[in-house]
């Protein structure tokens, strides 16, 4: 549904955006992250048809950005960070507004701002004044404009940017039913964890490059590598040391005291493919008791700082 062949942006000799090849499948949910001024931005202003690349391409449904823009705006739902609006309007105002831009008229124009309205829970507000939404329903209803002609693409960049933490489930829930409708959406976002449970796939760019791209699980295996793991024993933890140092797979093995109490931190070699389930046994089998042993918990924000080193364009 989305595809980019070495999309490249430059402005003057700042490269934004260098040689991108993406690929999003027709339903998936596609998480895009990085640091502020990664790429991300520049990314989605090209495939909502706003900005025109240095050279390489981008397809949406198979249809050429820049040559057959005429042809994608009809298909996609772009949502910015922050929404412009004409706040002298209501909401139904505002909606039918947009309604008629996108060509609706007549009762099918009646009828789509009534679905989103209330497929965006924003039905009791239909008569509220547009200025005086909160950050939340202001994202909702930026939401609901682009849903009015049934896109199936939608672009969403940082739609949970300022919002409070009932808002950001409120537009979480929303986009997984969005999803379950078979939208296909690429969305960019600084709260991982909730992309985590929200996307299928994911993409990792820094510095205008994509450093990884795909599932969240392929990811997450991809950052455990390099892992700490902290192992308690009863005695001789000097001795389980340095057993532990002789395991191949480990790169560094530390004795640590902390609250009186002696630890083993185990660092995992990045390189190697030794499952860190695997040293309990190596102890055990050594005559050593294991009172704890907790592997560094491994999730998106943890795959993020890992794969990434902050480096902007």
């Amino acid at each position: 549904m989305i595809e980019t062949t070495n999309l490249t942006r430059k402005y003057g000799d700042l490269i934004a955006l260098d040689n991108l090849n993406l690929q999003i499948e027709e339903g998936e949910c596609y998480g895009f992250i990085g640091p502020n001024g990664a790429g991300k931005t520049t990314t989605i202003k090209i495939l909502s048809t706003l900005l025109k690349p240095s050279w390489g391409e981008a397809r949406v449904d198979g249809k050429v950005i820049g040559y057959q823009n005429p042809e994608i705006r009809p298909i996609i739902g772009y949502v910015p960070d922050f929404m412009g609006s004409y706040d002298d309007m209501i909401v139904r105002e505002y909606l039918d507004f947009f309604a008629t831009c996108y060509g609706l008229s007549g009762s099918q124009r009646h009828r789509a701002v009534g679905d989103v309205l209330e497929l965006t829970e924003l039905h009791y507000k239909a008569n509220a004044q547009v200025a005086g939404l909160s950050r939340g329903m202001s994202q909702r209803l930026s939401i609901a404009r682009v849903l009015l002609h049934d896109p199936k693409v939608l672009l969403l960049d940082e739609p949970a940017s300022g919002l409070d933490p009932r808002a950001r489930i409120e537009i979480r829930e929303l986009l997984k039913e969005l999803r379950r409708m078979g939208k296909t959406i690429l969305i960019s976002s600084h709260i991982l964890h909730e992309l985590a449970e929200l996307c299928t796939s994911v993409g990792i760019i820094e510095q205008g490059k994509l450093l990884f791209t795909g599932k969240v699980d392929e990811i997450l295996a991809k950052a455990k590598v390099g892992q700490v793991v902290q192992i308690t024993v009863t005695e001789k933890s000097e001795d389980a040391a340095a057993l532990l140092r002789q395991v191949d797979g480990i790169a560094i093995v530390d004795i640590v005291t902390e609250n009186g109490v002696e630890r083993i931190d185990v660092t995992m070699d990045s390189q190697s493919t030794l499952d860190s389930s695997e040293l309990p046994n190596r102890l055990i089998s050594r005559g050593f008791r294991i009172t704890s042993m907790q592997a560094e918990r491994i999730n998106l924000e943890t795959a993020f700082m890992r794969l990434t080193k902050g480096l902007v364009s």
